[in-house]
C-alpha cells in the first residue's frame, strides 16, 4: 500500500472542523493506505509551551484520535518526540536549505510580521519596505518557526511518503517538502526520496464554518466546537451564531452567517432536517431559534458518543501508554531504515 503521513500540532481539543475536514477521510486511509498519524509536539515549540502542557497537550490528541476511531492496529499513531531520526533528518535538510527560501514562505512573513516593525526607506532603487525587530520582541521569531518548512518535510520524508492531505494553506510548505526531496536526490545523484503529492479522499474537502458569521472553524478564531464539548457549552455557543432579521423575499441568496448555519446543518443534521428548514428560510417563515435549537440537538448527538469514549480512554492511562510505545515503535523502524541510507548517502557511518 501508498504511504501516508499526517500531522497535528497538538495546541487544544480537536473540533469538528478538525473531524471533518481530517479525521473522518484518516477512518477510510486507514483501511486503504499504510497511514502514519503523528502528533507534532516539536512543531509545537515555535509557541514556546510549558513543559506539562506539552505532555497533557499530546495525550489530548492521542485520546481524542482513538476515540473518533482510528485504530493503532492498521494506522501508526505516533507522538512526533518519540521518533529522534526525525530531528536528524531535519538537520541534513537545514543543510541544504537556503534562508532566502525559507524567510519568502507565506506562513514564516505572515507570523513573523506580527513581532517585526516595517519601516519604509529610500534608496537609489526607490522607496522600500525594512523589516526590524521589535527590540521587546526580537526573541519571538525563533529560528524554528523559520525552519518548520524543513521539518514538516523531515517528518513526510522519513517515512518515504507518497500522499499527505493537507489543506490550501499547506500547499507552499508541501511544495517545499517535494524541492527538499528534489535537492536531496540531485545534490547526492540518487533517486532516493519520492515527490510526496497533496490529496484529498474526495473531490472537494470539506470546509467546517465557525460560528461567528464568517471563516471557518479554527482553535484560534475561537468560532469551534469542539468533540469534547458537553450538550450545555455546545447549544450555548449554537444559539449565540451570527443571524439576521431574516429573508423578505423568496428564494433569497442566503448571506455568509446563514450560509454558514446550513453548511453546519448540513454536516450534522439528517436531509430531512436540513430540507425542512431550507424550505421554511426559502418561505420567509424561518425561525433561527427553532433552527439553532435544532441544530444544537444534532451537534450534540453527534458529539455525544465520541465524548463519552473520549473520556473513558483518557482515563486509561495504560492503555494510551500502551498505544503510544507501539506506535513509535513502528515509526522509529520505518524512520530508522531512512535514516541508515540518508547517512550512507551522505557519507556518515553507520550508527
Amino acid at each position: 500500500m501508498e504511504t501516508v503521513v499526517s500531522g497535528i500540532r497538538p495546541t487544544g481539543n480537536l473540533h469538528l472542523g478538525n473531524y471533518f475536514g481530517a479525521v473522518k477521510s484518516f477512518l477510510q486511509m486507514q483501511n486503504e493506505y499504510n497511514c502514519f498519524f503523528f502528533i507534532a509536539d516539536w512543531h509545537s515549540l515555535t509557541t514556546h509551551p510549558r513543559p506539562a502542557n506539552i505532555r497533557e497537550s499530546a495525550k489530548t490528541i492521542l485520546a481524542e484520535y482513538l476515540a473518533c476511531g482510528i485504530d493503532p492496529e492498521k494506522a501508526t499513531i505516533y507522538i512526533q518526540s518519540d521518533v529522534r531520526e526525525v530531528a536528524e533528518l531535519y538537520l541534513y535538510l537545514n543543510m541544504n536549505a537556503g534562508i532566502g527560501e525559507l524567510m519568502r514562505t507565506t506562513s514564516f512573513k505572515d507570523k513573523a510580521r506580527q513581532q517585526l516593525h516595517i519601516d519604509r526607506v529610500n534608496t537609489e532603487e526607490g522607496d522600500v519596505e525594512r523589516e526590524i525587530f521589535n527590540e521587546g520582541n526580537k526573541h519571538s521569531v525563533n529560528a524554528g518557526l523559520l525552519t518548520y518548512p524543513t521539518l514538516m518535510a523531515a517528518d513526510i520524508i522519513i517515512h518515504k511518503a507518497l500522499k499527505v492531505p493537507v489543506g490550501k494553506d499547506q500547499e507552499q510548505n508541501m511544495e517545499m517538502a517535494r524541492r527538499f526531496a528534489r535537492r536531496f536526490n540531485s545534490t547526492y545523484e540518487v533517486e532516493f526520496f519520492p515527490e510526496p503529492a497533496s490529496f484529498h479522499l474526495t473531490e472537494k474537502a470539506v470546509k467546517v464554518p465557525g460560528l461567528d458569521g464568517s471563516g471557518k472553524m479554527g482553535k484560534s478564531e475561537g468560532n469551534a466546537i469542539y468533540l469534547i464539548d458537553d450538550e450545555k457549552a455546545i447549544k450555548k455557543k449554537v444559539m449565540k451564531a451570527v443571524t439576521d432579521a431574516g429573508p423578505t423575499e423568496p428564494n433569497s441568496v442566503k448571506p455568509e452567517p446563514i450560509a454558514n448555519l446550513f453548511a453546519m446543518m448540513d454536516i450534522v443534521s439528517t436531509k430531512d432536517t436540513y430540507d425542512f428548514f431550507n424550505e421554511k428560510y426559502n418561505n420567509c417563515e424561518i425561525r433561527y431559534g427553532d433552527m439553532k435549537k435544532q441544530l444544537a440537538e444534532d451537534i450534540n448527538n453527534f458529539c455525544a458518543p465520541i465524548r463519552e469514549r473520549i473520556l473513558d480512554i483518557r482515563a486509561n492511562e495504560e492503555y494510551m501508554e500502551k498505544v503510544a510505545r507501539m506506535g513509535a515503535e513502528k515509526a522509529s523502524a520505518s524512520a530508522a531504515r531512512t535514516l541508515a541510507e540518508v547517512r550512507e548517502i551522505i557519507g556518515f557511518r553507520p550508527y
